[in-house]
């Protein structure tokens, strides 16, 4: 029997175990999975007759090496600045690698060797990334062999609450890692072009900057620029295209909300705070006011934010219960962004009877014998529940299903790799369709950018 171990059972391996579990009689292959937390792993397996768990100490290359030798494919489902362990203890022993986070200058710094030896390392195999190269890159390579020149690619994703479970002010709650939706944006200015112009946004301006996006039976959402749109230029052969932009999905009026936070210095990273561990909510938010000998802290922060009592953005920030003056932060030497997410985490946890939803958008504008058109390629997944959610489902599926098909060699193309190749995307959004994982396209106008000659796009 073939045997594939998946190294970390965090809240995005359930659907991915679940899946191989269910293949492993059918197609003659056991799982081990493997957690510095030997329950996690245990609990993850359900019992399954085909599945092991096991204590595994990533920083212990003995460890790592006597179980990765035992296999013939790995799963790493832990950080992305851990995958690199992995993948070099894989490579020492000839085993094949499947990780759903972006590649990284380490990771792509092994290409040759990975390729020399035969193997495969597919990267980028989950939702965002993943789910996005596949399905964008299907389209694409349609209308390249149709005759067709891309002119336009914008592409969106999101984590957001199913509307059964959206019952906050702000319409969301955290699907995902906290930080990183309290840090997004950060670390480098959000680079993109439109109609052949480069465009710059740094940080104080993203979550102004947005565009709007309506999807049939889901209403309407927006969507404000990732870090950098132009590193898919090379990746998706999209050298000369006028427009790319890439950016991540929020429900109206919550980038607005956000700017708030931004604006105020609260999602700074860079400093640490004094006392934080004994710092209430309110003297948190007083620490970024000034100083006024009459005025209290409610005032003083609509005066600053220019915010009227009977704005809905006054209302979304009592609702965070913001200026209690009795509860803290209870983290000692905590960021700015340390302490939001605290108080965050209190009112945007989802609670046990909530769902998830993955927002996905595609526009694809090219021209065709001489006609512009523009495609429009939609997708939505709701959770089942709190193990089954949309998240765990996106990532877990793709990841799965490519590590079956490296296993009985229908993925065969050696080297590190992410998902843009026919012969990835085909079979595995193929699969993933028959699972519930369905992108709805329809023609729409193009929607250009005044590319007229003398007009300043």
């Amino acid at each position: 029997m073939q045997q594939i171990l998946i190294i970390g059972a965090g809240k995005s391996t359930a659907v991915l175990i679940r899946y191989l579990s269910e293949k492993s009689s059918e197609e003659n292959f056991t799982i081990c999975v493997a957690d510095k937390e030997l329950s996690l792993a245990k609990k993850a397996i359900k019992n399954h007759e085909n599945c092991t768990a096991i204590s595994f100490d990533i920083f212990n290359s003995e460890h790592r090496e006597k179980y990765i030798a035992a296999v013939d494919i790995v799963i790493s489902m832990l950080p992305a600045r851990l995958h690199i362990k992995i993948a070099k203890t894989c490579l020492k022993l000839k085993k094949n690698l499947v990780t759903a986070s972006y590649i990284s200058k380490e990771m792509k710094a092994l290409a040759t060797e990975v390729k020399e030896a035969g193997l495969i390392f597919m990267n980028e195999i989950g939702v965002d990334p993943g789910i996005d190269h596949m399905s964008a890159m299907q389209v694409i390579d349609r209308i390249r062999n149709a005759g067709g020149q891309m002119l336009m690619f914008e592409s969106f994703c999101g984590g957001l609450v199913a509307p059964e479970s959206d019952n906050n002010l702000w319409n969301y709650k955290f699907t995902w890692n906290p930080r990183n939706v309290v840090v997004a944006g950060q670390g480098g200015v959000a680079k993109f072009i439109q109609e052949g112009k480069y465009k710059y946004i740094p940080y104080h301006r993203l979550f102004r900057r947005t565009e709007f996006l309506d999807i049939e039976g889901y209403g309407r959402f927006e969507a404000y620029a990732n870090r950098n749109s132009l590193d898919y230029r090379e990746a998706y052969g999209l050298h000369d295209i006028l427009t790319l932009y890439r950016g991540t999905v929020r429900r109206v009026g919550y980038s607005r909300a956000w700017n708030m936070f931004v604006q105020l210095g609260m999602t700074d990273d860079s400093f640490t705070m004094e006392d934080s561990e004994n710092m209430t909510y309110r003297e948190f938010v007083n620490s970024f006011l000034p100083y006024s000998p009459t005025d209290s802290v409610e005032l003083k922060l609509r005066h600053n934010l220019k915010i009227d009592q009977d704005d809905i953005m006054w209302e979304k920030l009592l609702e965070l219960d913001l200026f209690n003056n009795h509860k803290t932060i209870g983290i000692e030497s905590a960021t700015p962004a340390q302490a939001l997410q605290k108080i965050l985490e209190e009112k945007w946890l989802l609670s046990s009877e909530d769902k998830d939803m993955i927002v996905m958008y595609h526009k694809f504008g090219y021209q065709l014998n001489g006609e512009k058109k523009q495609i429009d390629s939609t997708m939505v997944c709701i959770g089942k529940d709190q193990t089954e959610t949309a998240m765990a489902k996106t990532v877990g599926l793709p990841v799965g299903i490519a590590a079956r098909k490296i296993l009985k060699k229908e993925i065969n193309t050696p080297g590190v790799h992410l998902p843009i190749s026919k012969e990835v995307y085909q079979p595995i959004l193929e699969e993933l369709q028959e699972n519930g994982i369905i992108f709805k396209e329809k023609q729409t106008n193009y929607l250009g950018y005044n590319a007229i000659g003398g007009v300043s796009n």
